[in-house]
């Protein structure tokens, strides 16, 4: 009995002499001495060319807020270290996923790659350099926030003589952007403002007429709702309250009708507190196919084309200064999403209607300015005429549902929202095209 004590004596002296020896730098050298890593520049070849990739930040979302954002890619997620054994199986069930981790200082991605491993994750890559290096390189970033005083994603920016826009987020609401992922534009006039966009909610608009009180003394007077989504309409009280009229089409204000308490809804659990004084409101003045402003000798045209990407899509033209507004009828730096609602062949025609007015300045729906169509073109027209000429070859082929989640879209995945939108798209122009021809 004695030396059955002994030894467990023994043996627990010896766990804690092991147990001591198990420091930070310990495992840091053990889970290094298993992982592989990849430096900077075979990242960014690897974002490039490495079909369905995921990136992991495994910071806290509040380094991420404070640090600048995160390293961009078609499919980034934030997973803290201490949350990889319990989310990445949900988020990523296929274990042969290309995966690169990567936190701030080359500590927590360490450990974070060796526990993908032990968890039967085949394909695993450390960036050991991190986000700081990547900043520093200036690479591209998703940033959660660059206005950080403003309700504003970002502060307006002027695109030609007197139109501006104050450009969002092209990722999904979120918090910190506080619903800002489109963009909110404005046109001076020697007659008052017309603005595209009443913003997702009270405050945000109210951050917009802020800065647009900063560059002119005119009062806002016309607000356009772009269609009937909740970052296009949420906003619209406030505008009311300042005297403007809120413009829409006749088929956005229906979608209003039906669907703005559930938008509203969504959007403040979203946006939690910023959702504050936020409420549903009705439009002004609708209209069917054009609407004319006379603004100190100007005319501002509204206009509508044709179905797109939501019911009652609309576009602001003004001719004098060859601008044009698309709102989401455009789209370049991010997928577009289709909706059970987005009519993609009336888009294609109608994508011909918006080309024909011949602008030089261009603001679309989401991303930055362009003066010209071709970018516009090539992520907007040519991706839906892509999409449908393949589901209607799968269609012809007798093939599924399951044959449209994987039509080669490979050649957008450096778009952002492409992770989350991509599949998602072939499976609603499919199964519109199983009965278009009924």
């Amino acid at each position: 009995m004695r030396a059955i004590w002994l030894g467990l004596v023994l043996a627990a002296a010896g766990s804690t002499a092991q147990a001591e020896e198990l420091t930070g730098d310990t495992l840091l050298a053990a889970a290094n001495a298993e992982i592989t890593n990849i430096d900077k520049e075979g990242l960014q070849e690897w974002i490039a060319s490495e079909p369905d990739h995921v990136v992991i930040d495994v910071r806290t979302r509040t380094e991420i807020e404070h640090t600048g954002g995160q390293i961009r890619s078609s499919e980034t997620l934030n997973i803290p270290r201490g949350w990889i054994e319990f989310e990445v199986p949900g988020e990523i069930p296929d274990k042969d996923t290309p995966i690169v981790v990567y936190c701030g200082q080359n500590l927590r991605s360490v450990a974070a790659a060796q526990t993908l491993q032990q968890m039967g994750y085949t394909n695993v890559q450390n960036y050991p350099g991190g986000f700081f290096e990547w900043q520093d390189a200036g690479l591209p970033l998703y940033v959660l926030d660059k206005a950080r005083d403003s309700f504003l994603y970002d502060r307006p920016q002027e695109v030609t003589d007197g139109v501006w826009s104050a450009i969002g987020a092209t990722q999904p609401s979120t918090y910190e952007n506080s619903g800002h992922n489109n963009n909110l534009s404005f046109i001076i006039t020697e007659d008052g403002v017309v603005v595209m966009n009443a913003g997702d909610n009270y405050l945000l608009a109210k951050s917009l007429h802020e800065e647009i009180r900063k560059l002119t003394d005119q009062p806002v007077k016309y607000v356009v709702l772009e269609n009937a989504q909740g970052h296009a309409m949420l906003g619209m009280t406030y505008w009311q309250e300042q005297g403007a009229t809120v413009i829409a089409h006749k088929d956005a204000w229906r979608e209003i009708e039906a669907n703005g308490q559930a938008s509203l809804e969504g959007a403040a659990n979203r946006t939690r507190d910023k959702a504050f004084m936020t409420e549903l409101g009705t439009p002004d003045v609708t209209f069917a196919t054009r609407l004319d402003l006379d603004m100190g000798g100007e005319t501002i045209q509204i206009r509508y084309l044709g179905p797109g990407h939501a019911p009652g899509d609309i576009a602001i033209w003004a001719p004098a200064r060859k601008a044009l507004i698309t709102g989401d009828l455009a789209f370049h730096q991010r997928m577009l999403p289709i909706f059970d609602y987005t009519d993609t062949a009336g888009w294609i025609e109608t994508w011909h209607e918006l080309e024909a007015l011949d602008a030089d300045y261009i603001i679309p729906g989401h991303g930055e300015p362009v003066n010209d169509f071709d970018v516009l073109r090539r992520y907007t027209h040519d991706y839906l005429v892509h999409l449908r000429e393949e589901v209607q070859r799968i269609l012809d082929e007798g093939g599924t549902l399951n044959d449209a989640y994987n039509i080669d879209q490979s050649a957008y995945r450096h778009l952002d929202t492409y992770g989350e939108l991509h599949r998602q798209n072939a499976g609603r122009v499919f199964r519109t095209m199983e009965f278009e021809d009924f």
